[in-house]
């Protein structure tokens, strides 16, 4: 019997020492180096960076397109030999042209009227010969030189639109990243706790296996020294296996989190790890109304709905111009020259002045253009309603926060008692099970109401703690730290 018990006790310390090589070996993870990991590693920070910086550089593409352009374009070679018939003449005419031309363009959009403004050149070199036609020259350079001006008129301006959108959807994009961010530290907390509560579990279900071991010995001896019946064999037996059961469950439920949770931060799923934190209960003051004024001052969201408001506007206006009466003035001078040597080709210049107006009239549509401006007003209005929404949601939403933190204080006051009483009690029954006076049914029920109260103490503690966190993310206020989370600046800048 000695001899059993020796091997016993030093296979317990054999996996004692097991357990705690593999400690040392995993890596511990705080909730700060949690947070850290996951802003650097973090596949939905990533992709929220990604689409920022696809708006950025949109924004950056449209506004190098209002700098001066400069294009060339090359022929080296072009022959062409037709056919065609001379009314005038009543002959048939056979025509051949051999070409080498280049044009140098330098546009420059004009952004206040949404006009573009271009200087062009165009230098070329022509053999050219007729079947029936005196070719006095049929090898001569030329150069066209000329000023040119494209203006729309009657019309919106779409260069101005078109980089104002671009600068929303930035702005956008940025808050998105913002609010990505605070949703971030969000997850990233719940599953961290996730894991310290399955840790939390692991080690009571440890603890209640432990006891339950203890109990069944208790039990076997009673039984093998004739103070007790079988039955109470049968039920410690059962017990035991319940309690290994349960610690087993305990292990893969924690295994399961840890994935999990290195899944969203970013972390390498095959690498061992701990979680560790403090969750003492440290009650914060909350005033309610100064978290509602910081929520409707500073919520990125009401920004957002804003956008959503301008960019139904200017929508509004692209279908205004739906079928709309539009102008087009196109207005150029330059000069040609042509001649057989190069050195002279502007001996004889030639004056090639250019103006063009155009209108377009819609004359009957159907009604479609006011049926689309109908549904854009309808876009509006919604936009509008979304807004004013956002603002009774976000008041609601700080509300119920409150509450829940009032609620979950006094929970944590009666969850720490519970666990006390549950502690007191399991104690005290322990002692009459030893003694003889409780079945080993009884005493797993007292094992049972301690485990659970120690979970329900730790549970209120870190709902807690993530109702504290949940009211910084609604109202943008720390109010552990008494300090604002969007500087009085921006929020300024914003109204």
């Amino acid at each position: 019997m000695l001899l059993k018990k020796l091997i016993k006790r030093g296979l317990l310390v054999f996996i004692f020492c097991q357990l705690l090589l593999s400690a040392n070996a995993q890596q511990i993870i705080t909730l700060e180096s949690a947070l850290e990991i996951a802003r650097n590693n973090s596949p939905d920070i990533r992709r929220s960076l990604l689409n920022l910086k696809n708006s950025e550089e949109s924004l950056k593409a449209q506004n190098a397109a209002l700098k001066s352009n400069f294009s060339l374009n090359l022929t080296p070679l072009s022959y062409d030999k037709t056919r065609s018939f001379d009314t005038f003449q009543s002959i048939w005419n056979t025509s051949e042209t051999t070409q080498s031309f280049g044009t140098l363009t330098v546009s420059q959009p004009f952004l206040p009227t949404d006009g573009t403004i271009s200087l062009n050149n165009r230098f070329g070199w022509q053999n050219s010969y007729s079947e029936n036609g005196r070719n006095l020259a049929p090898k001569t350079f030329s150069n066209n030189l000329y000023l040119s001006i494209a203006q729309p008129l009657f019309t919106y301006n779409r260069t101005k639109l078109s980089l104002k959108t671009l600068e929303l959807n930035l702005e956008n994009a940025q808050l998105n990243y913002s609010m990505q961010k605070l949703n971030l530290e969000m997850q990233v907390t719940q599953l961290f706790y996730n894991v310290y509560l399955a840790q939390m579990s692991l080690n009571i279900a440890q603890d209640e296996f432990t006891n339950t071991q203890k109990s069944y010995e208790i039990t076997q001896n009673k039984v093998t020294a004739g103070i007790a019946a079988k039955e109470e064999l049968y039920q410690a037996e059962l017990n035991f296996a319940t309690a290994k059961s349960t610690l087993e469950n305990a292990q893969v439920t924690l295994d399961n989190n840890k994935d999990q949770f290195k899944q969203y931060i970013g972390m390498d799923i095959m690498e061992e790890m701990t979680v560790m934190t403090d969750v003492a209960f440290n009650p914060v003051n909350v005033d309610v109304k100064k978290a509602i004024e910081y929520g409707l001052n500073s919520r990125m969201e009401l920004r957002q709905r804003q956008i959503d408001v301008t960019n139904a506007q200017f929508q509004l206006i692209r279908t205004n111009s739906l079928n709309e009466f539009r102008g087009d003035l196109n207005l150029s001078i330059g000069i040609i020259g042509v001649n057989e040597t190069l050195p002279d080709i502007y001996k004889n210049p030639t004056n090639n002045p250019r103006v063009s107006v155009s209108f377009n009239v819609p004359l009957w549509d159907w009604g479609e253009k006011k049926a689309r401006i109908k549904a854009q007003e309808a876009v509006i209005e919604t936009q509008e309603i979304n807004q004013s929404e956002q603002k009774k949601q976000i008041t609601v939403d700080i509300r119920k926060v409150y509450r829940s933190l009032q609620n979950q204080t006094n929970q944590i006051e009666i969850a720490a008692q519970n666990e006390k009483n549950a502690q007191l009690t399991y104690e005290i029954n322990l002692e009459r099970y030893a003694n003889g006076d409780l079945t080993s049914m009884d005493m797993n029920l007292f094992q049972t109401q301690l485990s659970q109260k120690k979970m329900s103490y730790a549970q209120a503690l870190i709902n807690y703690k993530v109702e504290l966190l949940n009211l910084k993310i609604q109202s943008l206020y720390d109010f552990e730290k008494n300090e604002a989370i969007v500087p009085e600046y921006l929020i300024r800048k914003k109204k």
